[in-house]
């Protein structure tokens, strides 16, 4: 039995194709034709994966999971995972990586909404852009992000880290309106301006701007604490990934801390 295969999209679906539960451990030890009988939900309507996909098993000694083709209807992917590698050379649709446990996901183009939502470990990277949401909390549920690594290499929608609760976020792009709302733990760094009402009931967390820095708003006051040694550790950890946050180490940043209108304790780290 094959570890990995490859699944190359027949035509785009007509409608919105769920593909949770998908993932690179729950295909391992099966063959392509076990795969392809999958059930999945085209609408309202229970279709086997075969009909959308050609199923390819390939060479790997891990299990992984290697999408071609234009996936922005296919949502799910990646939902839940708890190990293996998935790639996808296109598109995907919303909910990628949503609650990911651990293992990693390669996108090369763009993602929907609510991209690593509720995210718990492993590492999540889009080329592209994403959507609204992403890093945040499920609708109806309480906390965000709560671990692992997400890179954007693009641009981020409106609402990025809300409630997020733990674990590194950068967006290499600009990010839309309420950038870490509600935040209450984790680092999310930006490269590139960001929209209105920035760090709106943040409690706690880190925001690291290392392009355009934002007008603060009054509910966030400046510090005098010495943060060398954090900030030495920080910054490391950011320039690893390059871009503009390669030069992170070499900053004396400008620290402020808020939301005080929310009793928040959170910190912005501006450039000096």
């Amino acid at each position: 039995m094959s570890t990995a295969f490859r699944l190359r999209l027949k035509n785009g679906p007509a409608l919105r194709l769920d593909l949770t539960g998908l993932t690179p451990v729950a295909a391992a030890g099966q063959d392509a034709r076990e795969i392809a009988r999958r059930p999945v939900w085209h609408g309202n309507e229970c279709l086997p994966l075969g009909e959308f996909f050609d199923i390819v098993p390939v060479e790997g000694d891990a299990p992984a999971l290697h999408f071609e083709g234009d996936l922005s209807r296919c949502d799910g992917i990646g939902r839940g995972m708890d190990g293996g590698l998935i790639e996808i050379d296109g598109d995907a649709g919303d909910y990628l990586g949503s609650r990911l446990v651990s293992g990693e996901i390669r996108v090369s183009g763009s993602a929907g909404l609510l991209a690593a939502c509720e995210m718990a470990g492993g590492r999540l990277e889009v080329g592209g852009d994403v959507g609204d949401f992403a890093a945040s909390a499920l609708p109806g549920d309480m906390d965000g992000m709560r671990g692992g690594l997400f890179i954007v290499r693009g641009d981020a929608g409106a609402r990025f880290g809300d409630r997020m609760r733990r674990g590194t976020a950068l967006v290499f792009g600009a990010v839309g309106d309420f950038l870490a709302s509600r935040m209450v733990a984790g680092t999310v760094a930006v490269g590139g301006p960001v929209g209105a009402h920035c760090g709106y009931g943040m409690r706690r967390g880190s925001l690291v701007f290392a392009g355009e820095a934002p007008e603060p708003p009054a509910t966030f006051a400046a510090t005098a604490h010495d943060i060398r040694v954090i900030w030495a550790l920080l910054s490391r950890s950011l320039a690893v990934h390059g871009g503009v946050f390669a030069e992170l180490p070499g900053w004396r940043p400008h620290r402020l801390v808020g939301d005080l209108a929310a009793d928040g304790k959170g910190e912005w780290l501006l450039p000096g």
